[in-house]
């Protein structure tokens, strides 16, 4: 029976999570599966990548073929690296003693790697926290200062009023005079017949 290396689909819309399994070509996608290898979760950043190494060799070394995704996995976790050292000692090139310390030094390398980016992202995080809360700061600023402004007697304005309504008091006043109403002559008044 042909054994492909794939990945399976869980999680929700829009949030997935793949296991890695040894499953038949001929099973479906979400089907029945041979052996669990791990797990993949794409949706944190660095992706978070759990493998069982010695099964995933062992179901190499047997002929199991990987899906390009699950090949893309297994040599990022180092899977096929060791399959490759493992070819040699079958040849007679290497010995288990040196296969496990190239596998633990090319280990230790990728995890220096990976704790570097993890790094970096916290950095970068930490940065634009900083830069959002000296925005925020500022905006406050502003606002308390207009606040404060708006609170403040406004005394250029209000001096102005003040002459104003003095001018207003010592003016004279001036009588007005009603408008004379149009007088109407008897000739032109209108007749009640008319």
């Amino acid at each position: 029976m042909p054994v492909k290396i794939r990945l399976q689909r869980h999680g929700k819309k829009g949030k997935p999570f793949y296991w890695v399994v040894a499953a038949d070509v001929r099973a479906k996608r979400d089907g029945k599966f041979l052996e669990k290898l791990g797990i993949y979760n794409p949706n944190t950043n660095p992706a978070t990548i759990e493998l069982d190494v010695d099964s995933s060799v062992k179901w190499l070394q047997n002929g199991a073929q990987p899906t390009d995704t699950a090949k893309a996995i297994l040599s990022y976790k180092g899977v096929l690296l060791k399959h490759h050292l493992l070819g040699g000692v079958a040849k007679g090139a290497l010995t288990e003693e040196q296969v496990e310390e190239k596998f633990n030094a090319w280990i230790s390398e990728k995890e220096a790697a990976i704790d570097a980016k993890i790094g970096g992202l916290d950095k970068e995080k930490e940065e634009a926290r900083a830069k959002a809360l000296a925005a925020e700061k500022e905006v406050n600023e502003k606002r308390a200062a207009e606040a404060a402004a708006a609170e403040l007697p406004e005394t250029p304005e209000g001096e102005d009023a003040e002459e104003e309504v003095e001018a207003v008091e010592e003016a004279p006043e001036v009588p007005e005079e009603a408008p004379a109403a149009p007088e109407m002559k008897e000739e032109e008044a209108p007749k009640d017949g008319e």
